[in-house]
């Protein structure tokens, strides 16, 4: 269990660096489509496709009105993070423990979006919650960050807030909105 959480570490860490260093370099790594950014690239290093995205234009329109009920909203990141900023509405699962959550009440067909910083610990536990049943998760795509860089808000227990957690320096960069607050 420690080798594959080490393991998956040093794989965000490379992807991260390999996406800098690309970008610093003015090279791409090979285009899906000439208007993705440096974020994207990176994003797709990290993402393992096993849980489909939601944008967050399409996850506004989500929570204003789903035929399926209310989307349930995770944000999987720490207590520290959550504390920082979230997303209105988002309820909380420690990521160190999203395995100990009790979703018993919670129906099967319920939609449940996900989310952490960029995404990646986010994908997880949408692959956990799948092999529990659950029919209709996504992962947010670009996590908190992308949320705040396109313009959405977030709150935090004193309301309406600027401040989001950027998770580490190394992940600092791609916030370009909002203030880098560790709380």
């Amino acid at each position: 269990m420690l080798r594959c959480l080490f393991s998956r570490r040093i794989s965000l860490v490379m992807a991260f660096f390999l996406a800098v260093a690309l970008t610093a370099c003015g090279q791409q790594p090979a285009p899906a489509s000439s208007d993705m950014s440096a974020y994207d690239h990176m994003l797709k290093l990290l993402y393992k496709q096993t849980v489909p995205v939601v944008q967050p234009a399409a996850l506004t329109a989500l929570l204003q009105q789903s035929a399926s009920g209310p989307v349930l909203l995770l944000d999987t990141r720490t207590p520290a993070e959550y504390r920082v900023s979230h997303l209105p509405g988002a309820r909380f699962v420690d990521f160190d423990h999203y395995r100990e959550t009790n979703l018993s009440g919670v129906a099967r067909t319920r939609p449940v979006v996900v989310y952490c910083t960029v995404g990646a610990r986010s994908e997880q536990v949408g692959a956990w919650l799948r092999e529990q049943g659950f029919q209709d998760v996504r992962n947010l795509y670009g996590g908190i960050f992308q949320w705040v860089n396109e313009g959405y808000g977030v709150v935090n227990a004193q309301g309406t807030t600027a401040n989001v957690h950027p998770y580490s320096v190394l992940w600092r960069p791609w916030l370009k909105k909002g203030t880098p607050a560790y709380e």
